[in-house]
């Protein structure tokens, strides 16, 4: 292992050894309260992930049978119908005969930047087995998982530990290589990715774009970047909703 290595592997040793940290279960609850009292579309749903219960919005397709089932994860110390990104796809879906469901992921204050998420990402793996058990309980297995940002790096990290779990993976304006562990790499996953970008996102999910291509040269990987789209996407709903519903379709 090289000399930068060691030292990435140094500083993750040294979060996950700092004092435990866990979502801020407080904060969860007052986006909950939000949400839930001005949700116009869809159905709120608190699901388990051990014993710690968290707000998902279920939407359910407009076709029947659905088509298969989409769970989304957003980014950084936000909600599951927040405006941008997640609340389009998750009602836009819907329309094009997924049933989306949207999982509130781990959270910290508003103050907390990406590192400080390190110790929080043991509880992605459960949310997300509880978010596809749900789907599965009516009656969908086709399940895609679309991550935003943050919430990419924590989709990557559930198809590296269970690979067979979904049919395929959506990361956009993804900002890491890796779900925050340098033990965990985007070249590990085993199912399809869509790398969706714009060509207006943030400086480092432009940079590292390149690198990402060539690590996944020759594997079910396709990289897209959308012209004039901005890190959230902004004025450009309607193209991210027919980009991930096409890819999806595709794996069919």
């Amino acid at each position: 292992m090289n000399t930068l290595g060691k030292f990435v592997v140094l500083i993750v040793a040294m979060f996950v050894q700092s004092a435990a940290t866990a979502s801020d279960t407080a904060k969860e609850k007052r986006w909950a309260d939000q949400i839930v009292d001005a949700l116009m579309d869809g159905e709120a749903e608190y699901l388990k992930a051990g014993d710690q219960e968290f707000l998902a919005i279920y939407t359910e397709s407009a076709d029947s049978p659905p088509r298969g089932g989409v769970i989304l994860m957003h980014g950084i110390g936000v909600h599951p119908d927040w405006p941008q990104i997640v609340s389009p796809l998750r009602t836009g879906l819907p329309e094009r005969g997924w049933a989306t469901l949207s999982l509130q992921m781990p959270i910290l204050p508003n103050e907390a930047t990406t590192p400080d998420y390190v110790p929080l990402m043991g509880e992605v793996v459960p949310r997300i087995d509880a978010g596809i058990a749900f789907l599965e309980g009516q009656g969908i297995d086709e399940i895609v998982l679309v991550g935003h940002s943050l919430g990419s790096a924590m989709a990557q990290k559930y198809v590296e530990e269970k690979p067979g779990s979904v049919k395929g993976l959506v990361i956009i304006g993804t900002e890491v290589n890796s779900s925050l562990d340098p033990a965990v790499a985007l070249t590990s996953i085993k199912v399809p990715v869509l790398d969706l970008l714009g060509s207006e996102d943030d400086p480092e999910a432009l940079a590292t774009a390149p690198k990402r291509a060539a690590s996944m040269k020759g594997k079910a990987y396709t990289q897209r970047t959308v012209d004039g789209a901005n890190h959230f996407f902004d004025g450009k709903e309607a193209e991210l909703i027919e980009i991930v519903d096409d890819w999806s379709t595709s794996l069919k």
